[in-house]
């Protein structure tokens, strides 16, 4: 009796080629005993709804969202989680259907959980009531914002080059922050203040070879500096963090932690990420 196929999951994107999350979730099937197979779904820029509605019909069980395809996914789902509705994006697709088998997709958002993940256990800081500054204000800072809240610290600035749309994500999530009792403010870039013990670091700034969009003295000491970015294209801020005497640490933890969230979601078991994220840094180490 031969078993039974695979359920099948992706990422979607454009580009996607570069990304790891098929090898991350290769390795949660492996560590949880699941059988599922994972793959690259590139979307064209002007089709992406169609393409993933087509892997869906295909009988594909869900898939992740990266760039530049959040909002848009958030507008396919037939049914939100909350962080995902406070975000106003989404990157994780599950593929339901109601009772009588018409698509009612949940949409959820584990950028958010996976990065509150990363910097609490694995860079073992507390956020609850440290100052934050948040760099950027779209789908990245979005994805997130929420999540930060929840963790209580004293307060959150965004920063962003337009401050209108920094001030627009502020006010998406102003009510969020008063339950949690988070002082938010947006400022821009030039003029962010001074003295955060958390930087995160939303903007594409990493990605398209740019520097770090904030001056120096922006850092309190022995502060945390994050890129969402990893490998080559996190270097010059972790080498920038290292100057203004800050811990630097990339994203490839909050890109693993955030898997995680999705594959518990898909699968109702939360895989052990320590080794998977001990196993990413050292094939990053070892390549020239």
């Amino acid at each position: 009796m031969s078993s039974p196929e695979p359920d099948r999951y992706a990422v979607a994107g454009n580009p996607v080629a570069h990304s790891r999350s098929p090898a991350i979730h290769a390795q949660f099937a492996a560590q949880t005993g699941e059988a599922l197979s994972y793959e690259r779904l590139l979307c064209p820029l002007d089709d992406f709804a169609a393409t993933v509605q087509a892997f869906a019909a295909s009988g594909a069980r869900g898939c992740n969202i990266t760039v530049p395809f959040k909002f848009e996914a958030h507008a396919l789902a037939a049914r939100l989680s909350e962080r995902a509705r406070l975000a106003g994006a989404v990157n994780t697709l599950r593929f339901d259907c109601d009772s009588d088998g018409r698509p009612a997709w949940l949409g959820d958002n584990t950028d958010g959980a996976g990065l509150v993940r990363d910097i609490e256990h694995n860079a073992a800081r507390s956020l609850a009531g440290q100052t934050v500054l948040l760099l950027g204000a779209g789908g990245a800072s979005a994805g997130v914002l929420g999540s930060l809240i929840a963790a209580r610290p004293a307060a959150i600035t965004v920063a962003n080059r337009s401050v209108d749309k920094a001030a627009a994500l502020v006010a998406q999530h102003a009510d969020w922050a008063e339950q949690h009792g988070v002082a938010l403010q947006a400022r821009s870039l030039q003029d962010c203040g001074q003295g955060f013990h958390i930087l995160i670091n939303g903007t594409s700034a990493s990605l398209a070879g740019a520097a770090v969009p904030v001056a120096d003295g922006v850092l309190a000491p022995g502060a945390l500096a994050l890129d969402m970015m990893y490998g080559p294209a996190a270097a010059p801020f972790l080498a920038w963090a290292a100057a203004q005497g800050a811990e630097g640490r990339d994203g490839l933890g909050m890109l693993v932690e955030q898997a995680a969230e999705a594959f518990a979601l898909w699968r109702g078991k939360r895989p052990d990420t320590g080794p998977v994220l001990q196993a990413l840094r050292q094939e990053l180490a070892s390549k020239p």
